[in-house]
């Protein structure tokens, strides 16, 4: 057996061997198309991580003074060209310094890297040696730099738009326009890879660790009643048009009626919410629901969720987040997404004063009429009579004639505005109150599960969304006092700004029903298949969707959604880059049995 087995040793050893030397014979043919195919499978090649599979050897910000000796094969974009003396090389990954050689026998690669122009692509063969002493920098390569043995010049860039660096300022409008140069910026390199980091360990929790199943829905859909208004596609049939889903609500619901269980989704969503500022037509949630759960779940699962794929170069996160009633957010902070990253809470002063004065006298006989006011610490010393005089201006233009000083009567909602207002005015006199490396995490519970309209007071229409449940200990208001039913919502907020919204759902078709046709007044005909589901034996049932573009952005201090974003689109819901929207010919248009109607100058439209 010895014997047999020093046999079978030797004659494996003896195939590596062989295998080796073929593959050495090989690599160091000059047959050209073999030898190209072959330098993607060299032995030295790594076969994990971002060079593998790849005409490089390295990235340009991963040397380091231990790779001092090697040599190495870059490729990137020339991003400086000094005096003929270096290129500064860049990918994604960071920048490297490359010698441009000076000797006469190098003179041909001295005149093709001598010619460069700026962000022209190359790939570039050296050896990695060490600074000289006192060249050093604090780049993460700053230790090394790399002498050039060898170069091709794959693509020469014409004269662009901008600089690709960071600290060139560039219009909004430039950026958009020229997107695929504003993503070589290293910010907008870092944002996408963060999103992207955090989009997979979101997917590995749910997944490998709860036991959810990522099920994709359809994107041509229905109009769905109530809620924002959404984009309508053609189809071939006369009159008959699909809508673009607001969220995959319906289908979740629906997977939960068919024994899913447990879904998710990191879902396109569309809606039609014109010329909003920070707003997106597209735009990405991470969508949940569950079966067989009650809020206290969703929300430990959203912590638990957040807290496993939270970037580490942000600190930790501490669960369970703080709750707040939807009652006592507009008490103290005039609205329901209140930052509490400062205090400065609404404070209630109607005891203080008397009701002899004629307008406070007034004020306070309405139904729930008090007298608030909002404590600035330091305000009376840093404001300027003219941060003073806008301060009332605002007041004014939102309820009319308002007196601020000595004492105000002011709705919650714009002592909530004028509470976020007086924050930006002390940060801009050095105070320093909303700290953007801090991230505060809070549950809003217990809204109103309906709201009087805005152009019909006197009409219901759902806070959140329809398919809202009722809590428990209101649900006997439905039938006779709807609009002083709480929901069983949930909104989580971070930093003042609303990251993800959900809801236990209606799971009985009779209630449901009620809720559309009695109370909404909306046609249930539109919901049918929904009805007929929920009355197929549906289980208790409860999700969120949370909005992965607020939330990158949050996490990586952008001041919009759109630095998160790929190719996103303009505040006016246009593609700048490729001119989206465009028009379509009335030959295009046939077979979908649509025409258009332009407007005339009088505002009329026309045939």
């Amino acid at each position: 057996m010895a014997t047999a087995g020093r046999l079978l040793q030797n004659l494996v050893t003896g195939l590596r061997t062989h295998v080796a030397s073929s593959r050495s014979s090989l690599l160091n043919s000059t047959q050209g198309p073999r030898r190209r195919y072959l330098s993607f499978h060299r032995s030295d090649a790594p076969l994990a991580g971002p060079s593998s599979f790849s005409l490089r050897s390295h990235t340009c910000g991963e040397l380091r003074s231990h790779h001092v000796g090697h040599r190495v094969i870059l490729c990137g974009w020339a991003q400086y060209l000094r005096q003929d003396l270096f290129v500064i090389l860049r990918d994604f990954s960071g920048l490297t310094q490359v010698l441009i050689p000076q000797e006469e026998s190098a003179s041909h690669l001295k005149a093709v890297l001598s010619e460069l122009t700026a962000e022209s692509v190359i790939k570039v063969t050296g050896t990695v040696r060490r600074r000289p002493a006192g060249q050093e920098n604090k780049m993460p390569t700053g230790e090394i730099e790399v002498i050039t043995e060898d170069v091709e010049v794959f693509n020469v860039c014409c004269k662009l738009p901008f600089e690709i660096k960071d600290f060139v300022k560039k219009s909004e409008s430039l950026r958009m326009q020229y997107r695929y140069l504003d993503l070589r910026s290293s910010q907008m390199q870092k944002n996408l890879r963060l999103r992207s980091q955090l989009v997979m360990k979101m997917r590995e929790y749910l997944c490998n660790v709860q036991g959810f199943v990522d099920v994709e829905t359809p994107t041509l859909f229905k109009r769905t009643p109530g809620g924002a208004k959404e984009f309508v596609v053609p189809s071939r049939e006369p009159g008959l048009f699909f809508s673009l889903p607001q969220s995959p609500q319906q289908f979740k619901q629906l997977l939960m009626v068919a024994g899913i269980d447990r879904y998710f989704q990191v879902a396109r969503c569309y809606r039609d919410e014109g010329s909003k500022p920070d707003r997106q037509p597209e735009f990405t949630q991470v969508d949940i629901e569950m079966s067989f759960v009650d809020q206290t779940g969703i929300m430990s699962l959203v912590e638990g969720m957040l807290q496993h794929s939270w970037p580490a170069e942000k600190g930790s996160i501490k669960v369970p987040f703080q709750t707040m009633t939807y009652e006592v957010a507009m008490r103290d902070y005039g609205v329901d997404k209140p930052d509490l990253r400062f205090n400065m809470k609404l404070i209630d002063i109607t005891e203080i004063f008397t009701v002899e004065v004629e307008f406070l006298r007034s004020a306070l006989s309405q139904p729930g009429g008090s007298i608030q006011a909002i404590c600035v610490p330091s305000g009376a010393k840093l404001f300027t009579r003219k941060d003073l005089e806008e301060l009332k201006q605002t007041a004014n233009t939102q309820f009319g004639q308002v007196d601020l000083f000595p004492l105000s009567f002011i709705p919650r909602p714009l002592l909530g505005k004028l509470r976020l207002r007086c924050a930006e005015l002390l940060e801009s006199c050095g105070v320093s109150l909303r700290d953007p490396s801090a991230f505060h995490f809070l549950w809003v519970v217990d809204f109103p599960l309906f709201l009087p309209k805005e152009d019909e007071p006197e009409q219901l229409e759902s806070a959140h969304h329809p398919f809202t449940a009722a809590l428990l200990e209101d649900a006997h208001l439905l039938y006779t006092e709807p609009h002083k039913v709480r929901g069983q919502h949930y909104d989580l907020v971070l930093n003042g700004c609303e990251i993800g919204g959900g809801s236990i759902r209606i799971h009985k078709a009779s209630e449901q029903l009620h809720v559309l046709k009695n109370i909404l007044k909306e046609d249930p005909s539109l919901l049918s298949h929904l009805l007929e589901a929920l009355d197929s034996g549906a289980p208790p049932h409860g999700g969120i969707a949370l909005g992965l573009d607020r939330l990158t952005s949050i996490i990586v201090g952008a001041d919009s959604i759109r630095d998160v974003i790929a190719f996103p689109k303009s505040f006016r819901g246009r593609d700048i880059m490729s001119r989206a929207p465009d028009t379509v010919s009335e030959e295009e248009l046939k077979p979908y049995h649509i025409s258009v109607r332009w407007p005339t100058e009088g505002g009329e439209e026309g045939k």
